[in-house]
């Protein structure tokens, strides 16, 4: 995933925002290591500091846990997408981590930052949290939430597993036209036009 953002501008993309599931610690320290290598690589490159860079890193409940009771899979994912929503819309004091070299703190913005945007776009892959994701923005969208006008386009990244056919969650997002672009990793899957092909990005 990180792979696919390694050209990433911190100068234009001034804020990034990390959802991860619960438990998935591995995930959430990927990020943080991805951000301390864009700012060296950004600070080496051009001899100065990009501009205030920063980014947070939120945990919601998982959608499904693994040998979750299939019973109890509507309650958690209701409870998934709960939390999306409260991430995606406007926060009431917005907490952010800023990125530096030296150290990562977290800190309230200063008075004066702009007011609150939607993300202008949405990256996601792994199992049903990141369709719960995708579905909470499209549903902001589509109710034409205030400030939602050209912000949220989805992007699904498919797992590299997948060499003949989407998972289960990349049928469900293709099927249902939820998401604006999806990414595989395989060329057959491109060739059945289940996806762009973007090579592997492992």
């Amino acid at each position: 995933m990180f792979s696919l953002l390694r050209d990433l501008d911190p100068n234009l993309y001034t804020h990034r925002s990390y959802i991860v599931s619960g438990g998935d610690s591995f995930s959430a320290s990927k990020a943080v290591d991805f951000e301390r290598a864009l700012e060296t690589k950004w600070r080496h490159k051009q001899g100065t500091a990009p501009v205030p860079s920063t980014y947070d890193i939120s945990v919601i409940p998982r959608a499904r846990r693994i040998h979750q009771p299939l019973w109890t899979t509507p309650v958690s994912s209701l409870r998934c997408l709960v939390a999306c929503f409260a991430l995606l819309g406007p926060p009431r004091t917005k907490i952010s981590l800023r990125s530096d070299i030296n150290q990562h703190r977290t800190e309230r913005l200063a008075p004066g930052t702009p007011p609150y945007t939607y993300p202008d776009l949405i990256i996601a892959n792994g199992p049903a949290t990141a369709v719960l994701v995708i579905a909470a923005s499209l549903l902001l969208r589509f109710l034409k939430c205030r400030g939602t006008e050209g912000k949220m386009r989805t992007i699904y990244v498919e797992s590299w597993a997948r060499v003949n056919s989407l998972s289960l969650s990349g049928r469900i997002l293709v099927a249902c036209g939820m998401v604006d672009r999806m990414l595989v990793q395989w060329e057959d899957l491109s060739r059945k036009g289940l996806g762009d092909f973007i090579g592997a990005l492992i």
